[in-house]
């Protein structure tokens, strides 16, 4: 007793030494502590998120269809259009001249036809029945000299007076048959004042068109997005006035990555939000994949419809788009940081009584950071994320 009593000092230090190397020693034996990761059962969202901007769905250019001179613009821009309205208004003074001069044009036309029809055929039937007459009296005086010639009362000179007398008569007739039949309706006269009176109305029509077209309207429902004429101008046909962006349904397009086309299908869903507005996230649904691709850039255009746009949505805003490509309910993940590839193919390192063992895996659906796994280790295991931790090896889990 006596000797422990003076060496107590001594066997302390022993005693701690001992704990400390076996402090030391305990977790060689273990295995040093790796990074690892759990596997995990859940849903798995892939996803593609890519960048375009707010198409309209069609603009439209409008402009005179003849030069003149600016007098009012009726609306300016970020308005709302709706068909038939005014935008622009052209001088008309000298085409309401044009307007009035082709109506009083028209109304001689049409005065002309009634006076074909109610007066001159009146006056041609009329000539003709006193031509008749004539005629009738000229065959009777003819006949009666004939037999007074015969009877030796009146020489042939008298009667080749009225032979003369007779064919002039029977001239007169035709002429004023020929004058009736011209007269009445279908004849060459009555044919020539109907069709002065078309050229009249269609010179009449002409004018109030162009008159019509000094008002510019709109000709579908939409946004004003350019105002390029300010009152004053000269419009000339072909110069763009206004631009206006059709109203109806809202769309987007983006340029994606080649590499991303066995993901896209029409129909898939997808959430948008402009830059300006990140907050308000809106639905949209990929209608449509180009079958080109930009050989500059590597990438296939893809639009999307937006049914229901937010009102803070305008066109050639720039949008990022989130586009659901796949979607499990249920599968089995793990990192893909996790993922080692051999000849042997596809494994990982799973954590299995303190060794790090490998579990070959077939690989599902990738989404991001993880990948779904068809085969390999179990939800709740866990696989080792460190690359420089050798198959076999003992480690314990970080």
């Amino acid at each position: 007793m006596s000797w422990i009593r003076s060496h107590r000092r001594s066997l302390v230090v022993l005693a701690i030494a001992a704990a400390v190397a076996a402090a030391i020693m305990v977790p060689r034996a273990g295995g040093p502590r790796v990074d690892t990761a759990v596997v995990k059962s859940g849903p798995l969202v892939h996803s593609l998120v890519v960048s375009g901007r707010v198409q309209a769905p069609n603009r439209v250019e409008i402009g005179a269809t003849y030069t003149g001179r600016v007098e009012r613009v009726l609306v300016v821009e970020g308005d709302h259009v709706r068909p038939g309205q005014p935008l622009v208004q052209l001088e008309t003074a000298e085409l309401r001249a044009a307007a009035a001069q082709a109506q009083a044009a028209e109304s001689a036309a049409r005065a002309r036809l009634a006076a074909v029809a109610d007066l001159s055929l009146p006056q041609a039937s009329e000539g003709l029945e006193q031509a008749l007459a004539q005629l009738r009296f000229a065959e009777q005086e003819h006949a009666r000299n004939r037999e007074l010639r015969d009877r030796g009362f009146i020489s042939d000179a008298r009667l080749q007076d009225s032979d003369r007398a007779l064919s002039v008569a029977r001239a007169q007739v035709a002429s004023a048959r020929a004058q009736q039949r011209a007269q009445a309706e279908g004849g060459a006269q009555s044919r020539e004042a109907a069709v002065r009176l078309i050229e009249a109305g269609a010179a009449r029509e002409l004018a109030q068109s162009r008159l019509a077209q000094a008002t510019i309207r709109a000709s579908l429902e939409g946004t004003v997005l350019v105002r390029a004429v300010e009152p004053g101008d000269i419009a000339t046909a072909g110069k763009r006035l206004l631009v206006v962006a059709a109203a109806g349904e809202t769309r987007l397009s983006a340029l994606v990555d080649e590499r991303n086309l066995p993901w896209l299908r029409t129909g898939q869903s997808a959430l948008a939000a402009s830059e300006a507005f990140p907050a308000e996230r809106f639905e949209a649904q990929l209608y449509y994949v180009s079958p080109g691709v930009d050989v500059a850039r590597g990438s296939v255009e893809a639009r999307f419809l937006v049914p229901k746009p937010p009102a803070s949505l305008r066109s050639d805003m720039t949008v990022s788009i989130d586009i659901e490509v796949a979607r499990r309910d249920q599968a089995v993940t793990l990192p893909a940081a996790a993922l080692r590839e051999d000849g042997g193919g596809a494994f990982v390192l799973a954590l299995r009584e303190g060794r790090a063992q490998r579990v070959p895996v077939t690989v599902g659906l990738r989404a991001g950071a993880r990948v779904e796994i068809a085969a390999g280790p179990r939800p709740g295991e866990r696989v080792v994320l460190a690359r420089e931790v050798a198959e076999g090896a003992r480690v314990r889990a970080r």
